[in-house]
């Protein structure tokens, strides 16, 4: 909160600024590199800079309040109801805005400071994109991480957080993992010392997400000062619970906590003890093998068409959000992959229990969220509501799991389901206090009242009923007082200046003065036809029907913090359900994908054999589904003895597909899901690798083969005998000879320095003749079929090498024009027969062959009949006619 003085003038030239000028210009002084949103009544106020960039981001009017320093101040607002729409459209412009809100009442600040005592207002938010919980501003199928980076002593630590959901876990990396680590989390911020920055300028992974960034002053990373916040954020005197985490780790979880509180303005968001990230255990992927199989989004950042969007088919957010996790970060222990895949399997033996699960849970609301929003205080009467439907959710999948004859009769496939059960907790107390006590209608905000049931509590039941029935509450009290002084004429009344008051003629006025009633009525005043009395009874009630408005909603916001309350203190348990529900999702969600689609159960293990039998794009063919159409599965077998393909074969035969099915094959079935294959075993995969396809940098000076060189270094640098490598056309984008000789040298690394599983796709042909030398290549190519001088991609992969790559005919089909392909035809014969690549340019274009007029099939009775003509021999009428033959003949063959 930020005091002002009601006199405070400007420097410059003495003029007063107002006292809501100089408590405004107090607040912005301490946020200079926010947007301020000042609270005005019923808007959020921006004024100066804050507006003009603010107007020109949400499309607002720009107007002007007064003058400050001799210029007009620049003004424009969004309504206090509405202002999330606006926070939403700011933060993903990149902007970060500090909420200043009224903290007082105008009749608490009149009672302090006098009839024209200023509001106080001070910072209660500030909204980063990395700390948000609004439903209105977060995307629900997705998780929004916040990240803190730390370097100590060579050591970079990463600590990361969803503020929404409660997620936080920790993670050390060197520079060379750091990027992918970045890419698995694709975190919204990254905060980091501001000395950082300057110390990355040049590395790979400040270029790729220097738009998150958020520096900081070195000083907020202090080690001892991270202790005490990660101290103060958990409520313990020690950080031994914790776990064994390094300095490092330490201070990135103790800056994570920093942040929070600075921009939580001093509330404690739920956050759950942290977790050391899985690191070693989990399949290593970087950003651009990521880019490349489009694991979550597709290379343009859409979400639809990744293989997330093609296997989602869970219900709830929360399980969206888990599988998104699971998928970006495959294990690579067997034992906890194949408790994921019974987890499947059971579900997809119990069809009926997957529907039944999936039913209950379309009913079930993002219990994760609600409770992060109830924790910070920033929670309404919907989300108590949510929390109650979820807990009945999960009190009736505790019941049909319970009742499951299924469990019985398969105790080890069941165990991880049997374990989620126990894990939906008993919340029937807390179900049913909340049943009562939320009404079927629920405001969104807390402040806009009505959301307590009536009959839940006597005292607010009784402010209502004067509030909807405050004249027969009068009349009732009218006729009681009629009958006990035995005047029927007695009236109560109200006016401006008495209120509510007692009205008898003056004949009358002797009974209620008698000893015995002037003790309860109070004479008021006297007229000349009547005389007025008060009771306190009826002074207590005037007091109640006047404040039955402001008393009903203050009861019911005690009554919400009480249920808010409760909600808390059992945290633990409910966060346990919640985790639960999501698991159920996933589980489920992949059954249903597997009978859906035909998938199997991998066999995961310790080997290093990589055999799929009838293998499909997971992605592929779910588009192909929808068009009625056919995927071509594939075997690829990658065994000891086949460890390294070379695959060749012509453009548009479906290769880039072949190639990434088996790396999407691999991440499904490490993630725990069943695969889009007739049969599939696989070693666990350490690292994955995928090259494929063309892309530059040019923000960064990268043309595409300095990033193709780039992104082939790190794998040869990195790849074991455990990793599976997918490569498309090394060396395309140089010289004939040096892309060659790159190749070459690229495939024999990868055979005898790596020992990788992998498959090389090339067009260079030449590199077939390593099949004799290296032991573990073997060749293989997608087949096609040559009928009527068309080709025919048969989509089949064989064993072989592809005779040549045609791509002459892809020109064809793209539509070049055909003097450019009949040109192109003859050069490709001139270098067929010429192997020494000498520059086909220098050779002289035949004339006669070089621009045909008709593309015609060998067959055609037009290109006969010029077979057999002796062009010598024709006079000009004869050659006149032999045109018009010819041209009749070529528009019948067309």
């Amino acid at each position: 909160m930020v005091k002002t003085d009601k006199n405070q003038k400007t420097k410059e030239n003495g003029e007063k600024t107002t006292p809501m000028m100089a408590q405004y210009l107090a607040i912005k002084a301490e946020h200079q590199d926010y947007l301020l949103f000042y609270r005005m009544g019923d808007f959020f106020e921006l004024f100066f800079a804050d507006a003009v960039q603010a107007a020109a981001a949400l499309d607002l009017t720009l107007t002007r309040r007064g003058q400050h320093d001799g210029q007009d101040i620049a003004m424009c607002g969004v309504p206090v109801h509405a202002h999330e729409a606006y926070l939403s459209r700011l933060v993903k412009k990149g902007f970060k805005i500090a909420i200043a809100d009224q903290i007082e009442t105008p009749e608490q600040a009149r009672r302090r400071g006098g009839h024209k005592a200023l509001v106080e207002r001070a910072v209660v938010r500030i909204v980063t994109p990395g700390t948000l919980t609004e439903d209105s501003l977060l995307e629900a199928r997705a998780a929004n991480y916040l990240a803190v980076m730390v370097e100590r002593g060579g050591q970079i630590a990463l600590a990361w957080a969803d503020v929404s959901t409660g997620d936080l876990q920790v993670e050390t990396c060197d520079l060379l993992r750091l990027n992918g680590l970045l890419a698995r989390l694709e975190p919204q911020e990254i905060v980091l010392a501001d000395q950082l920055i300057e110390n990355h300028r040049q590395s790979a992974w400040y270029e790729e997400w220097q738009e998150y960034l958020s520096p900081l002053p070195f000083s907020r990373f202090d080690l001892d000062n991270g202790r005490r916040r990660l101290l103060s954020l958990f409520g313990v005197a020690t950080l031994d619970g914790f776990g064994d985490f390094l300095p490092v780790e330490i201070a990135a979880l103790g800056a994570l906590a920093d942040y929070l509180y600075l921009t939580q303005c001093g509330q404690t968001p739920l956050l759950r003890m942290p977790v050391r990230g899985a690191g070693g255990s989990l399949m290593e992927i970087d950003a651009a093998t990521r880019r490349s199989l489009e694991l979550t989004r597709t290379q343009q950042g859409d979400r639809a068409g990744s293989l997330l969007a093609a296997i989602d088919q869970t219900i709830t957010a929360a399980g969206a959000r888990l599988l998104a996790q699971r998928l970006a970060a495959p294990l690579t222990d067997p034992a906890s992959i194949n408790q994921r895949l019974d987890f499947v399997a059971a579900w997809v033996e119990d069809g009926a229990g997957r529907d039944a699960l999936r039913v209950h849970l379309r009913e079930c609301p993002d219990l994760e969220r609600a409770l992060s929003r109830l924790v910070l205080d920033r929670g309404g009467p919907r989300d108590v509501a949510a929390v109650r439907d979820a807990l009945i959710v999960a009190a009736a999948l505790q019941l049909q799991l319970a009742q499951n004859a299924v469990i019985a009769d398969h105790p080890v496939l069941w165990a991880p389901i049997a374990r989620c059960g126990r894990q939906l907790g008993d919340h029937a107390i807390l179900i049913d206090r909340l049943g009562r006590a939320l009404a079927d209608e629920l405001p969104l905000l807390t402040r806009d009242g009505g959301f307590i049931r009536d009959g839940y509590h006597p005292q607010l039941d009784h402010w209502r009923l004067l509030q909807r029935d405050g004249r027969q509450v009068i009349a009732n009290l009218q006729a009681r007082y009629a009958e006990q002084t035995g005047v029927p004429t007695l009236k109560i009344r109200h006016n401006n200046i008495l209120g509510y008051y007692i009205e008898v003629t003056a004949q009358q006025a002797p009974r209620l003065q008698t000893d015995d009633m002037k003790a309860q009525f109070i004479h008021r005043q006297t007229i000349s036809n009547a005389t007025r009395f008060i009771t306190t009874e009826l002074a207590d009630l005037e007091r109640e029907i006047v404040a039955a408005a402001d008393k009903i909603l203050a009861l019911e916001l005690e009554l919400f913090a009480d249920l808010r309350g409760e909600i808390q203190g059992r945290i633990g348990m409910i966060e346990k359900t919640a985790a639960a529900l999501a698991e159920l999702d996933v589980g489920a969600g992949l059954a249903e994908l597997a009978v859906r689609y035909d998938y199997v159960r991998p066999a995961v293990d310790d080997s290093h054999d990589f055999v799929i039998t009838g293998g499909r794009h997971p992605v592929v063919e779910i588009a192909l589904h929808k068009q009625s159409s056919r995927f071509v599965a594939n075997d690829c077998d990658l065994g000891p003895s086949a460890r390294l393909w070379l695959l060749t074969g012509p453009n548009m035969a479906g290769k880039s597909t072949f190639l990434r099915q088996n790396a999407l094959i691999a991440i499904l079935a490490q993630t725990g899901s069943f695969v889009p294959a007739r049969q599939a075993k696989i070693g666990v995969v350490d690292r994955l690798f995928s090259r494929v396809g063309a892309a530059d940098d040019l923000a960064r000076g990268r043309s595409t083969f300095m990033v193709e060189m780039v992104e082939a270094a790190a794998i040869l640098n990195q790849a074991t005998d455990r990793s599976l490598v997918i490569l498309d056309e090394i060396g395309r984008g140089t010289a004939t000879y040096d892309g060659l000789s790159i190749a070459w040298a690229c495939l024999e690394h990868l055979h005898d320095v790596n020992r990788c599983r992998g498959i090389f796709a090339t067009h260079y042909h030449e590199l077939t003749a390593l099949v004799n030398s290296l032991a573990q290549l073997c060749c293989y190519c997608l087949k096609i079929k040559e009928w009527q001088d068309q080709v025919i991609f048969l989509h089949e992969v064989g064993k072989g090498v592809a005779e040549r790559s045609f791509g002459l005919h892809v020109a064809r089909l793209a539509g070049l024009p055909a003097s450019v392909l009949s040109r192109a035809g003859q050069v490709l014969g001139d270098l067929e027969r010429d192997h020494s690549l000498r520059n086909p340019l220098s050779k002289p274009k035949k004339k006669a062959e070089a621009l045909p007029l008709f593309d015609l099939p060998k067959s055609s009775p037009a290109l006969i009949r010029l077979q057999q003509l002796e062009a010598d021999m024709l006079t000009p009428r004869a050659a006149l006619d032999l045109v018009y033959e010819l041209t009749a003949m070529v528009r019948r063959d067309g």
